[in-house]
């Protein structure tokens, strides 16, 4: 299936490893360009390396949690790419135990970096013709469960955030939606390092999936991109949850 984003330009932040790092590879394999940025320098470069060869590609070293920096990302981007039709906010502070300092972070990382990175953008998205909004949210962000605290409620906020925008940006023909993965593994994540500390949590988490598995970036990764594609321009205001039947709970 063609997607027809050959030649879209698309933002995401976060994007050296994990989820972030299927994402700009999906974004690649359709012909898009892509700028990803992250914190660590030598991982930008080891990324940027891995996928020089895959399509139209720039890595750059941003602290999200710095509204400045960030925004002068985005506009670096835009320049060099003569303006901007997507952007993907993948970053997670992952601060879960119930401390000030992470809900100080989650909210500045996961909720505050959505929110700028939105801002930054929208005089570009404005004069796209496809123009759409995805951020990376959580199961964590629509049922309680042991990250419930401020990475949840973070979570939750990016939810009810990107569904505003979506009812307030309809009439400029920008969509807005979040996609919510299930417990994603891939090494070097959360999940990898659960299962070495804590393996009676990572054991009752593998027991909670009804697949009997926990999905991984690129399985999070198509989905994104479809959202992100014109061919779901009917689609907006939408939460997707991408996680094998994890939750429990209707969504209505």
């Amino acid at each position: 299936m063609d997607l027809k984003l050959t030649g879209m330009r698309v933002l995401v932040t976060g994007g050296t490893r994990g989820i972030g790092r299927a994402v700009v590879e999906a974004f690649l394999a359709e012909g898009a360009h892509v700028a990803f940025c992250a914190r660590n320098p030598n991982e930008v470069a080891a990324a940027l390396q891995a996928l020089s060869e895959r399509g139209a590609v720039s890595g750059a070293t941003v602290d999200v949690g710095d509204a400045e920096a960030l925004a002068a990302w985005v506009e670096t981007s835009a320049d060099a790419f003569g303006g901007l039709d997507v952007v993907v906010a993948n970053v997670s502070a992952l601060a879960i135990p119930d401390t000030e300092e992470n809900w100080q972070a989650s909210l500045n990382v996961d909720l505050m970096h959505t929110v700028r990175l939105v801002r930054a953008a929208m005089p570009h998205l404005e004069r796209s013709e496809a123009a759409s909004i995805i951020a990376i949210s959580s199961v964590s962000g629509r049922e309680s469960d042991f990250a419930s605290g401020p990475y949840g409620t973070a979570k939750t906020a990016i939810i009810g955030y990107v569904h505003g925008l979506a009812m307030q940006l309809a009439g400029k023909g920008i969509r807005a939606n979040t996609v919510s993965p299930g417990n994603t593994y891939f090494e070097g994540g959360v999940w990898s390092s659960i299962e070495t500390g804590d393996p009676d949590l990572f054991r009752t988490a593998m027991e909670l999936n009804p697949s009997g598995q926990m999905g991984t970036p690129e399985e999070v990764a198509a989905p994104v991109v479809f959202l992100a594609s014109p061919l779901a321009r009917r689609v907006s205001g939408t939460n997707l949850v991408v996680d094998g039947a994890l939750t429990r709970g209707i969504q209505l």
